[in-house]
């Protein structure tokens, strides 16, 4: 095996391969936390083992007789799981073309592996059976390197295929019970991460959903029946609207704030928001209600004040990006209007918790800063609850804060996020280096934080689900059933 071209292949399929892992499987699908990819888990757990047997006995072992038997026996075997594993993605989700790229060039470069490989294990295979020791220098070395990495994340795979099951979330219908069936709601920014939840709740639950995306291709994802538009203006003048959901907004956390990124952010906004106040104006029937967005960011950076709805807030960008946002939707005229004052939206599915669950995973998850800061929160499923509530409740009005009632640190929710995942979390993010790196996006977002809590949705009576964050965190994550769960189901259920 001392051929240098042979190892140079061997060197671009692990690179190709490491790309699919980190870019495909846990950048844009994320299938660790795809309760309907436990299969494929299972098949890449088991490639990646055969991987790394494979490797290891390149690197350091010459097999002759029973054991290149053996080791041939295995490199087929492999072709046969990594066909499987290409049946098991085209029937349960839609691969992005990079990927299926990707996959093509690693079976044409696995092929010339084989071909080259063939020749030299005939060889090996008829001598005498014996397991002779090898060292091929640097090749040795990043063999033994890509063995480790892809046995890290085999093993990884395995025990996020024994959790898919527990991953499953409730009913969506359930979510929007509090809403008569047969509504006719249209909802702006219906393929991000709130809405796409949103949609699947209200489609199941019976309601006629229309969505505006400038995206098709996303959409196809959106639970169906629903009607796509592009623009505004497909909708005439005598649609009959019961509620408008307005989330559409440029992402205020995918990116430094650069003078252009600042101008999307507050210019998506506003625009949409006006776009809105356009449209109700023009409809012959106005809608009931408008629920639109805001954040709680509209507070500013408030140390450990608490923060209910009639808080003065304190000037930084979140806050110019809130207070214009709303300012859009104080000129809708006609139906009553909610500013929905979102936290951090918490779910497996997108967000920041998606973010950080890869690192927490792995172990190397930690507190930002001084942890100090608070982090209110609510989980994507009470987000979506509280905006059945008050399209439900004639008397809800004005700014509303969607957060749960019990913020918490971030070194708190460092420690039950690490709980959760069965994971230490010691890899603290000096404050120092995300005040250089990121700028003023980093202290706002990452540094501070809003002490909020959700005082008009309690007055009115809506009760969360998940009012904690420990039991929140063990029953999305998969950990473990969360203690309060019988009786949110009872309450689903009612």
């Amino acid at each position: 095996m001392n051929d240098p071209f042979l190892w140079t292949l061997i060197s671009i399929q692990v690179c190709m391969g490491a790309f699919d892992t980190l870019v495909h499987h846990e950048g844009t699908e994320r299938l660790a936390w795809r309760a309907s990819q436990r299969r494929e888990l299972q098949l890449h757990g088991v490639r990646n083992a055969f991987y790394a047997l494979i490797f290891l006995a390149f690197a350091w072992t010459e097999p002759h007789g029973v054991f290149t038997m053996i080791l041939g026996a295995i490199l087929i075997i492999e072709v046969f799981i990594t066909l499987w594993d290409f049946v098991e993605e085209d029937l349960t989700r839609k691969l992005p073309a990079t990927e299926r790229i990707n996959h093509t060039l690693l079976a044409l470069n696995y092929g010339a592996i084989l071909v080259l490989a063939a020749p030299v294990l005939y060889g090996w295979a008829s001598l005498e059976t014996a397991l002779l020791p090898a060292n091929y220098g640097w090749w040795s070395v990043f063999a033994t390197l890509s063995a480790a990495g892809v046995g890290v994340f085999g093993v990884r795979d395995l025990l996020a295929s024994a959790r898919s099951d527990r991953l499953a979330r409730p009913d969506a219908a359930r979510l929007v019970a509090d809403m008569p069936i047969g509504q006719r709601i249209l909802i702006t920014g219906g393929t991000g991460f709130i809405g796409r939840r949103l949609v699947e709740a209200l489609v199941g639950a019976g309601n006629r959903v229309t969505v505006l995306t400038r995206s098709l291709k996303a959409a196809d994802d959106l639970r169906h029946p629903v009607r796509i538009i592009t623009n505004l203006s497909a909708i005439p003048d005598d649609e009959h609207l019961d509620a408008i959901i307005n989330l559409a907004g440029e992402p205020i956390a995918n990116g430094l704030w650069t003078r252009a990124k600042r101008a999307r952010i507050i210019n998506s906004r506003v625009d949409m928001t006006v776009a809105v106040a356009d449209l109700v104006t023009r409809l012959d029937h106005k809608p009931d209600v408008v629920i639109s967005g805001s954040a709680i960011g509209w507070y500013g950076l408030r140390g450990d004040e608490m923060l209910g709805e009639d808080a003065d807030p304190k000037s930084c960008f979140t806050h110019e990006v809130c207070a214009t946002w709303e300012a859009a939707a104080d000129r809708i005229e006609g139906p009553r209007v909610v500013k929905l004052r979102l936290g951090l939206v918490l779910g497996v599915d997108g967000g920041m918790l998606a973010k950080l669950l890869f690192p927490f995973e792995f172990g190397l998850g930690g507190p930002m800063g001084s942890g100090r800061h608070w982090m209110s929160w609510i989980t994507l499923d009470d987000v979506i609850r509280l905006i059945s509530f008050a399209i439900a409740s004639p008397d809800l009005d004005g700014p509303m804060n969607a957060t749960a009632p019990h913020p918490v640190r971030n070194e708190d929710f460092t420690v039950a996020l690490a709980a959760a995942l069965h994971r230490p979390a010691i890899f603290r993010i000096p404050a120092g280096l995300l005040k250089r790196a990121l700028g003023e996006f980093g202290i706002e977002t990452m540094l501070s934080g809003q002490r909020v809590i959700p005082e008009k949705a309690r007055r009115a009576g809506f009760e969360f689900w998940y009012p904690d964050i420990a039991p929140m965190l063990h029953e999305i994550t998969g950990a473990k059933p969360n203690p309060l769960a019988p009786a949110r189901e009872a309450h689903r259920t009612a």
